[in-house]
């Protein structure tokens, strides 16, 4: 696999479970890629050298492909080389433009939701990745979407703001530059 270039850090900790690092990222809607060190780099097993340590990267905060170094494979072979944790977790947010040739590698693609469910052993987090990728999540956006729709929600902020802008011309004495 093509070296990534360096991302800026955002976390860097030794993580028991994999899902509130996973839903950060599904969260912040990164781009970027996460580096992970098995547990038995950890714990000093031996058999473990530096390139034994596992990629995964993000689109949107979806995790898109998976990269082990140890074994050369990509894809979900990738997560099953990667193995439990616990892990050293290094996360990277890094420009979308950096990752458009990576994701354009089918052999390191890995469907939505399959890091959540192997890595974490988190259903609910896999399926709202899954939501996400695919668009049908009904997050911020949807409640923006719908905000936005709805006038008389609109129209009632606009009047308290009207009303609330009288109220301070009257306060201040400028009620004669407010026009009706």
């Amino acid at each position: 696999m093509t070296l990534l270039p360096e991302g800026d850090l955002l976390r860097s900790r030794v993580v028991t479970d994999l899902a509130p690092a996973l839903e950060d990222a599904l969260d912040r809607r990164l781009d970027g890629y996460a580096v992970l060190a098995p547990r038995d780099a950890l714990l000093g097993s031996g058999g473990t050298d530096a390139d034994d340590r596992g990629v995964l990267t993000f689109e949107a905060g979806v995790p898109t492909l998976a990269y082990h170094a140890g074994t050369d494979r990509g894809g979900p072979a990738a997560l099953a080389d990667i193995g439990p944790g616990p892990y050293r977790l290094e996360l990277y947010a890094l420009d979308a433009a950096h990752l458009e040739v990576p994701h354009e590698t089918e052999s390191l693609r890995i469907p939505p939701g399959t890091a959540a469910e192997r890595l974490a052993g988190d259903g609910a987090l896999a399926e709202r990745v899954r939501k996400t990728a695919d668009g049908s999540d009904d997050g911020a956006a949807g409640a923006l979407e719908a905000f936005l729709e709805n006038e008389a929600a609109i129209e009632d902020i606009r009047e308290s703001a009207r009303s609330e802008a009288a109220a301070r011309a009257a306060d201040w004495g400028f009620e004669d530059a407010i026009e009706e």
